[in-house]
């Protein structure tokens, strides 16, 4: 089977799928939003990211005109050179920057924590062991009680 015969069978089922039983259009929608898997950055994340972004892509275009200047031995390459390494530092200082925000943005206004299943695995085994702690220890409360009631009876 031919790509475009499929293409014309896909393109016939959707419109006998638009089309009901009635013969009129079906009222779907155009534009279905799904849910995202991820959340979105928070704002001083995002700003120091498009800063750090920026930095960077005039960091490269600097250092490829360093190059060029450089291979047409032109006096500007030195200075050109000289500010690429600067600016490489500059670079460097925003991507940690972002980094350091994010964590920053963690630490203050909380994360959703999803523990991992060995986390999970062993919260219940302490659950476990603290409910039988203390089924134990109402067993033993109860025996004492009865204990004493009887020696209080005899």
């Amino acid at each position: 089977m031919d790509t475009d015969e499929r293409r014309g069978e896909a393109t016939a089922s959707r419109a006998a799928d638009a089309i009901g039983a009635t013969g009129a259009v079906d009222g779907r929608q155009l534009w279905v939003e799904e849910p995202v898997g991820r959340r979105r950055m928070a704002d001083p994340v995002r700003t120091a990211a498009v800063r750090a972004v920026i930095i960077a892509s005039v960091t490269l275009v600097q250092a490829m005109a360093a190059v060029l200047f450089t291979l047409t031995a032109s006096w500007l390459a030195f200075p050109l050179v000289l500010s690429s390494v600067a600016s490489t530092v500059v670079a460097t200082w925003a991507v940690l920057d972002v980094w350091v925000t994010r964590q920053v943005w963690n630490q203050r206004h909380g994360v959703v924590s999803e523990p991992s299943s060995t986390a999970r695995g062993l919260r219940r085994e302490r659950r476990r062991a603290r409910r039988t702690a203390r089924a134990a220890g109402r067993a033993a409360s109860r025996i004492r009680r009865r204990s004493a009631n009887r020696l209080s009876e005899a």
